[in-house]
């Protein structure tokens, strides 16, 4: 039996910063607890003022180096750093891998960085469908940046855009050229570009490529942000600054346009659909087990009915 929640308690913990009582909300949420609803109701009216950073790109391209260098440089800036590193599942035991972490070792004893790896369960989009929920934790806990580093899938992973204020795209050189960037939809979701490994030959032509295909794009009139794209050496700590920069301007420009309550809208109106969509699903699979599906399955098979018919019957038994 699950032993009993304090969820006052546990939140004000919490609020506190204390590392335990984060790391046990972010365990209600990934298990989907039965207290989590109490949770998100408790955790109401404390969240919105951490900056979530979206850091997303293709296996290889160093996004776990990148990101262990932005939290070296925020925590310069005296900025307490919340990160989410959102693993592929375990085939074994459905949890994450827990690379990430291996990674990012040089903090693991600074008590302004908390670090979290999340599986992404098998869901397509790199995140789990609980990530949102777990960002709200970290928002809670004081952090003033949280960084989401995403499972590297290609062009599933563009689903970090909706999550994230400011999303990072990473690219390197000699890893595909700039038709494949568009291919993979990363020129539509990137707020900046960075083009890590930069010391390899190539960079230069990634980065021009890349400038040119933002230049054709629909971001260009007045008023519309414009990607900049960024070089780094993140096994070398260098061109951090010059993200950081790219990612204040962003900021502000968020802010001066009403961006940022736009897309926390938006991220807003994803999670209650996501949430209610597994309640949905969940209420469907009680119906399965108590035969009502299979029995207009096997109508369907015999042709007695037909699928339409059949799933408004279903959605009339729901409601």
């Amino acid at each position: 039996m699950p032993r009993p929640v304090d969820v006052p308690a546990l939140v004000a913990a919490a609020r506190d910063g204390a590392p335990r009582a984060v790391a046990r909300l972010i365990s209600l949420v990934e298990d989907a607890d039965p207290a989590l609803r109490d949770v998100m109701a408790a955790l109401t009216g404390h969240t919105g003022r951490a900056h979530v950073i979206g850091v997303t790109g293709a296996p290889g391209v160093g996004k776990s180096t990148s990101t262990n260098m932005l939290i070296r440089v925020l925590r310069e800036q005296g900025k307490r750093v919340g990160v989410l590193a959102v693993d592929p599942s375990s085939p074994f035991s459905g949890g994450a891998l827990l690379g990430d972490r291996i990674r990012m070792q040089e903090h693991a004893l600074d008590q302004g960085v908390y670090i979290r790896s999340m599986a992404s369960r098998g869901h397509l989009g790199g995140l789990s469908w609980t990530t949102p929920q777990a960002l709200r934790v970290l928002d809670v806990a004081g952090f003033d940046v949280v960084l989401v580093e995403t499972v590297g899938v290609g062009q599933s992973e563009v689903e970090v855009a909706a999550l994230a204020d400011t999303t990072i795209v990473l690219l390197a050189p000699g890893m595909g050229d700039g038709i494949q960037a568009a291919k993979a939809g990363i020129l539509e979701i990137g707020d900046v570009f960075v083009v890590n490994k930069a010391d390899r030959d190539g960079a230069d032509a990634t980065v021009r490529d890349l400038r040119h295909m933002i230049s054709l794009g629909d971001r260009t009139a007045t008023g519309l942000w414009r990607p900049p794209v960024v070089k780094t050496v993140a096994s070398a700590g260098e061109g951090a600054g010059d993200v950081l920069a790219a990612i204040a301007e962003h900021e502000a420009w968020l802010v001066s346009s009403g961006q940022l309550r736009a897309r926390r809208i938006a991220r807003a109106a994803d999670e209650i659909e996501s949430i209610a969509m597994a309640t949905l699903r969940a209420r469907i699979g009680d119906l399965r087990h108590s035969h009502n599906v299979e029995t207009l399955a096997a109508a369907v098979v015999d042709g007695a009915t037909d699928p339409y018919a059949a799933a408004d019957k279903v959605v009339g038994a729901l409601t």
